[in-house]
Formats: C-alpha cells, structure tokens, sequence
C-alpha cells in the first residue's frame, strides 16, 4: 500500500496559495476564499480519519513512531509559517484575515489530535509549535502575577522569588528561533503549580526556605539562582568569628543540603550539572580548604587567627585517661559506627584539639591517632575498665 501524504492540499494552499512572497494574495476573490474555507472544513474531517487509517497498518512500534513524528513535524512546520503569515499587513483586515485565522485553527487542532491520540509516539524533546509556546508564554505570566500577589513573609524569599520569576518569564519564549520543547513546558508547569503552593507563612528553624527546598527538588539548576545560594553561604560563613565556627557551619550545610530530595529525570536546564550535586560539590571542596586552612593557622600560630588560637586553649576538656587510652576510644567509637564522620582522620582532627589530660594541655591530632594502631594491654585494660563504668553509671539512671 503506498501511502498518501494527509498535508498534500493545506501543505499546497499554505506554502503556495497564501504565501505573499509566491503569490499575489489581492488578487484571490471572494469566490476562491469561500472554497478555501469550504475545503479547509472537509480536509479537517478527513485527515484524521487518514492518520487513523495509515497507522493502522502498520505491525511494529517503530514504524508507527517514526510516521507520527513525521506527521507532527509537518504540523508545527505549517503552523509556525501560517503564524509567520498572519503577522503581514496583507492579512490583517477583511476576509483574508479569516482565511489565516481559520487556517492556523484547523492547524491547531490537527496537532492537538496527534498529540493527544499519540502521545505515547511523540518525544518530550521535540520543538513546540510557535502558536503553542505563545499560548503558554501568556499563561506563564498571568500565573507569575498572581504568585507575585501572594504575600512573602521575608526578604530572602522575595529576592529567591524575583530570580525564578525572572528565569520563568524569559523573553527568549517569544522568539522563533527558541527551540522550546514540550519536556521543557512540562517543567514549567510542574515548576508553577508547586510555586503556587508553597506557602511560607513563619521563618523556618532550618537553613533552607521552603521555596528553596522545593527549587533544590525541582533541580531549578538556573545559574543566577546557583550563585546566589552560594553568596548567601560565604556571607553567612564570613559572619563567623573563627575557622572552627567556619568549618561547623559548612558542615551544617552540607549535612541538611545532603537530607534533600533532587529528582535527577527532571531540570531546568539540561546542560548543566544537577542543582544538588553542583552545590554539595562547592560545599566539600569549600570544606577541604577550610581544614587545610585551619592546619595552616594552627602550625603557625598566625596573629590574624587569634580568635581560634584563644577558643582552642580555654575551651578544652580535661580526660580522666592518658593520649593512648582516648585514641583507643576514639578509634572504636570511629570503627563501630556510632559516629559518622567523613573519615577517622578527619574525625580525630575535629575532637582532638579541644581534649587535654591531666599531664598535657595541647594533644596532636596526628600522634593521638597513630597511638590507636599500637595499643599496649594496660591502656587498652584501662579504656575496658572506663567504659564499664560508664555501663553502670547508665544502668543506675
């Protein structure tokens, strides 16, 4: 059976008839506009009718595939120039005006039929039809207005809001050139509806907004909005007096960012890095210099760290045990799971500095850690012997 293209007579008015640069459209009657719109009403009964019949022979999925897509490329491709045409001053008054308007209407709603019969044909990555961006660029406003209406409780969240409204409301909609996808509308949208309903009506105990929760979830990997939340970290770390308060607070961040959601199938923008592993990547390699940092300063004692110098000497706690038996604990605490740190290492450079025993003030992190591998019997008898203590004292709670 040889196939007929369903197109062939719009296909033929469209690209022919009504183009300005092909034909002299003042020369048509009112006759030929009449039969114009006759045939447009019968071509618009038949063509589905057509498809229907021509994907109805077909056996395999991928044929039936690659027959929708071609079809609904041809769609958007004759919509998106009736659209080009409309905007001529030819086409503007009288009856020719209801010509393309009429055209750009059965157009419409031929691409509305193959997308709802199949959609499970079509892909989410192909271009929408310009008429349909437009239509969905007004509604996207509209409801930003109406987002914009409903009251935010606090500054931060009204500059998180201008961002996205300013990512959402892109003028580059508007262009022909804009390949917009129907993946992307759906993004949007989704984007929208949970904007609308998320409501922040008290300052939250966390770090993170609700409106920032629900972007970090959305993956609204939007550059301008990356950068802020990073800003938003470095002053809030730079508010801090010590490199200790410094590190504890890029901790805290890292520990809540990590307990987010972030659904990885879905994005703002496709090229680049999900919004949960872009920031938790800034955090980590933020923290390794912060540690590095802080080995600097406490090896050279620098005047300009006083602040940390001063807190590492008044705030130590003083162990009933020797260096030997506190890395014996230390280390099974580490091994046994009942912390979780990033690393023994890094678990002992955190604890250590603010231990002293009774016949020494200042610990190495370093030489406590290597004495956790060479245990003598006594300490090891002795760290047993505090622990059991430590058993009883809790069991008589």
């Amino acid at each position: 059976m040889i196939a007929v293209y369903p197109f062939e007579w719009i296909d033929s008015l469209l690209l022919q008839t009504l183009n300005p640069e092909k034909t002299n459209i003042r020369d048509l009657s009112e006759n030929d506009l009449t039969r114009i719109a006759e045939n447009l009403s019968r071509e618009l009964q038949k063509i589905p009718v057509q498809l229907k019949c021509q994907i109805f022979t077909l056996q395999k999925k991928k044929q039936i595939r690659l027959l929708v897509c071609k079809y609904h490329s041809s769609l958007v491709y004759l919509l998106d120039n009736a659209i080009e045409y409309q905007k001529s001053t030819v086409f503007q008054t009288g009856i020719l005006y209801g010509i393309i308007e009429t055209v750009i209407s059965a157009l419409d709603d031929l691409l509305a039929f193959v997308e709802s019969r199949y959609s499970n044909y079509l892909s989410l990555d192909a271009r929408a039809p310009l008429s349909y961006v437009l239509v969905f660029r007004k509604e996207i406003l509209l409801r930003l207005e109406d987002i914009k209406d409903k009251k935010i409780v606090n500054e931060k969240n009204s500059q998180i809001t201008d961002i996205v409204f300013a990512a959402l409301s892109d003028p580059g909609l508007n262009e022909p050139e804009c390949k917009f996808t129907y993946r992307k509308i759906l993004y949007y949208k989704a984007l929208l509806k949970q904007l609308e309903a998320v409501t922040d009506t008290q300052e939250r105990a966390g770090l993170f907004s609700g409106i920032d929760e629900l972007l970090i979830e959305m993956n609204f990997n939007y550059h301008p909005y990356i950068c802020y939340f990073i800003n938003q970290i470095e002053a809030r770390i730079a508010s801090k007096e010590s490199l200790i308060d410094q590190i504890n607070e890029l901790l805290h961040y890292y520990k809540e960012l990590s307990q987010l959601p972030s659904n990885k199938k879905i994005s703002f923008d496709p090229d680049r890095q999900n919004i949960k592993d872009a920031l938790e990547n800034w955090l980590s390699q933020e923290i390794v210099y912060m540690e590095k940092k802080l080995e600097l300063a406490l090896k050279t004692n620098s005047g300009d760290l006083k602040p940390l110098h001063n807190r590492t000497l008044n705030d130590k706690i003083e162990c009933d045990l020797s260096a030997d038996q506190i890395a014996l604990i230390l280390r099974a605490t580490d091994e046994a799971r009942v912390v979780k740190a990033r690393s023994m290492n890094y678990f002992f450079k955190i604890i250590v500095p603010h231990l002293s025993t009774p016949f020494k003030k200042e610990l190495s992190y370093h030489s406590v850690r290597s004495k956790s591998y060479t245990p003598e019997d006594r300490d090891k008898e002795k760290a047993i012997q505090t622990l059991e203590r430590i058993i009883k004292k809790i069991k008589s709670y």
